[in-house]
């Protein structure tokens, strides 16, 4: 069996003189829980229509499961489960009803069907409320509830596109746990604006920007291509910081400074010049010194920049 199961080459996508997708590679692994970021506009949900066979690419090629998306689009629909960010729940059905049509639609055996609705109902939290309408659930509960849809026929692959947007922490969570729990069974394809989201449940992730991979790794794999300068916190015990953060600024090894009442963030070249730090601070009343460890959302503005997109 091959090792990928979602393949990727020199995928584009034009709409006239827009490339939504640039010549794009890519492959997720089977089992995996893959993670897909970028700015709005960057091409993400275009990447997803295409990969689920709702829209053709203008070139290049893409497989599910070894399976082209263009030839075997029917194959591919009846194997992969889609949670898009639109609520799609139909509203005249109730919350079972759901689940039964898509099972239906699937071709799913009532037996087989039956036993499904009632373990994934369960694991969701919503058997108690499986006779009601989905207008009536929560937005975490409606969410729950399109998830167990997309997994009622059992898919190889899933994808989740922004799944817990509009989400209390609460259900966050609870959608996160159930996704962890998947990991190992089927391939996940998630796309979310969550950096923490993507730092807690992704093996690997992928950024994105105009339409082309600009980064891929896993989450320290990422924080580790940010090398060179290095942060630290000092906080200061006194009312002095004012005086402090003037000195530090004037000292060569320092070469960003940020001041927050009594806190200051400085940047230095390397590690080795915190020792020229501490020397000059000697006798002063610090608090504390503490590493900044570098963040996913660090990684993510230093390659797609800091300008908010349309």
């Amino acid at each position: 069996m091959a090792t990928a199961a979602i393949v990727t080459r020199s995928l584009t996508k034009s709409y006239g003189e827009l490339t939504a997708l640039d010549s794009f590679d890519l492959e997720v692994e089977h089992g995996s829980i893959f993670g897909l970021l970028g700015p709005n506009g960057a091409g993400k949900t275009t990447l997803i229509r295409i990969l689920t066979t709702l829209m053709r690419q203008s070139s290049g090629d893409a497989s599910i499961e070894g399976l082209d998306i263009l030839r075997s689009g029917r194959e591919i629909r009846s194997m992969i489960g889609v949670v898009s960010q639109e609520n799609s729940l139909d509203r005249y059905l109730t919350a079972r009803e759901n689940l039964e049509l898509h099972a239906r639609l699937h071709g799913m055996e009532k037996k087989l069907y039956k036993r499904r609705i009632d373990d994934l109902l369960e694991l969701m939290g919503l058997a108690g409320r499986q006779k009601d309408f989905p207008d009536t659930f929560s937005g975490g509960m409606q969410r729950r509830l399109v998830i167990a849809r997309a997994l009622v026929h059992q898919p190889q692959v899933l994808f989740l596109d922004e799944p817990t947007t509009g989400l209390d922490p609460q259900s966050r969570r609870a959608v996160w746990e159930y996704v962890r729990s998947l990991a190992g069974s089927m391939t996940i394809f998630l796309t979310t604006h969550y950096l923490e989201e993507a730092e807690q449940l992704c093996d690997r992730i992928a950024i994105m920007d105009h339409g082309r991979l600009i980064a891929i790794g896993s989450t320290q794999e990422l924080k580790d291509r940010l090398s060179g300068a290095t942060v630290y916190e000092i906080e200061f015990a006194g009312q002095d910081a004012d005086h402090y953060a003037a000195l530090l600024g004037a000292m060569p090894c320092v070469i960003d400074l940020k001041q927050v009442e009594n806190k200051i963030a400085i940047t230095l070249e390397c590690w080795e010049c915190l020792s020229e730090i501490v020397t000059a601070l000697n006798g002063v009343p610090v608090r504390r010194i503490s590493l900044q460890e570098r963040t996913l959302e660090d990684v993510f503005i230093s390659l797609t920049g800091q300008k908010v997109r349309e």
